[in-house]
């Protein structure tokens, strides 16, 4: 069913990293519900809006080839530093946004 997809080690991390924040996620709603916050993003979000703004800023860092132009590197970083940079891109929308 899945031999369509290139199952590689960072894809498997980011798969079950985003599987572990739903569960996280859910746990924290139901034990504290959410309320609206207002931090550097120009709307009024909840934690489950941070959690898909975060999703998606952090998507588009680990496909983008464009961070090889943007600190003038030689040849394109590891995975695993789009990884890092994304999942802390992730957090600051989640604690900041």
């Amino acid at each position: 069913m899945f031999e369509w997809m290139a199952w590689t080690t960072p894809i498997a991390v980011f798969f079950c990293c985003i599987v572990l924040m739903l569960v996280a996620m859910t746990v924290w709603e139901l034990k504290s519900p959410t309320v609206t916050h207002k931090g550097f993003l120009p709307i009024e979000t909840t934690r489950g809006d941070r959690l898909f703004i975060g999703l998606l800023i952090a998507a588009y860092v680990a496909v983008s080839d464009r961070m090889t132009a943007w600190f003038g590197l030689e040849q394109e970083p590891s995975i695993w530093i789009s990884f890092v940079i994304s999942m802390l891109l992730l957090a600051l929308v989640m604690r900041k946004g």
